[in-house]
């Protein structure tokens, strides 16, 4: 159809060819392949012009009208995959959303204000198909091989406690000493018990089942528990960096920090497959990677 339309806009397939960046015999083939599938002529042909019959141009009319839709449909898809707009659902950390994610959404949602973004703030593993989200920032390893998985920062174990307790309970020298202490568990979402403490110091390393006083789901709620002095926790410095800087928080058994689970972007599709999730894993990568900066520079100092 388009080279049936170019031949008769330009009365000419040599023209018709040169538009369509094809070579004249394709055009000649098209045309002539047309006029067999409608069993009818659609062109005068002569050695010096090129004219349409009676038939080709009632099909002119047509093809034009039906050229121009296809062409309308193509570019709508087009500006749909190339604009970031639409219902976009992510599920973050807790500790994230409050502390780095909410923040700066105002310059997030300025930047796309088609996006319609729902965001889910939890500590629990969830499954994006059966929850229909699009994308979450997710603390550890990716298993299910359905999903894309993209890396983004690594963390370590700090175990820490508030400075009125440690003054009162005493400093820990080994991780055995814990036993003595009070201590604040994080509830696996799955088997609904505290997870073991991991340490390590060299090529040591150590993982304990320890007696805790109190347990949490989230772990918003034990670290605010730590500063109010309800005991020890052991999580990972990006959560815990502003409590230390601030004096709120100290660390206890220094030497024996292991690394953590790393922060990854985790999305269904690819992410280059849709722009409105590639932007928001980029800016959650960009504020991820600004804070563990930060928490390095806080740490460091």
């Amino acid at each position: 159809m388009k080279s049936f339309a170019r031949v008769a806009e330009l009365r000419s397939f040599t023209r018709a060819a040169d538009a369509l960046g094809v070579s004249r015999a394709v055009v000649s083939t098209h045309v002539a392949e047309l006029e067999r599938h409608l069993r009818c002529q659609l062109f005068h042909r002569t050695t010096r012009r090129v004219g349409l019959t009676s038939d080709g141009t009632e099909y002119l009319a047509r093809c034009q009208r039906i050229l121009a839709e296809i062409e309308a449909a193509d570019e709508a898809v087009r500006r749909t995959r190339l604009a970031v707009q639409g219902r976009l659902r992510v599920d973050v950390p807790v500790a994230f959303g409050r502390a780095l994610l909410i923040p700066a959404l105002p310059r997030f949602t300025a930047r796309y204000p088609e996006l319609q973004l729902e965001v889910q703030l939890n500590d629990r593993v969830i499954d994006l198909i059966a929850e229909e989200v699009d994308l979450v920032v997710r603390l550890g390893p990716v298993r299910e091989p359905h999903l894309i998985a993209r890396r983004i920062v690594g963390t370590r174990l700090v175990t820490c406690a508030s400075p009125e307790y440690l003054r009162e309970h005493g400093i820990p020298a080994d991780p055995d000493e814990l036993r003595r202490h009070k201590l604040i568990g994080q509830l696996s979402n799955t088997s609904h018990r505290p997870y073991k403490w991991l340490f390590q110091r060299g090529a040591v390393r150590r993982q304990l089942q320890l007696p805790f006083n109190v347990s949490f789901n989230s772990v918003e709620a034990r670290i605010q528990a730590a500063i109010r002095g309800v005991g020890i926790v052991q999580t990972i410095d990006l959560m815990v960096a502003e409590a230390l800087a601030a004096g709120r928080l100290q660390v206890v058994l220094h030497e024996w920090s292991a690394p953590g689970a790393p922060l990854m972007v985790v999305c269904r599709n690819a992410l280059h497959s849709s722009p409105k999730i590639r932007v928001f894993a980029d800016f959650a990568a960009e504020l991820l990677l600004q804070y563990r900066r930060r928490v390095d520079a806080l740490l460091a100092g």
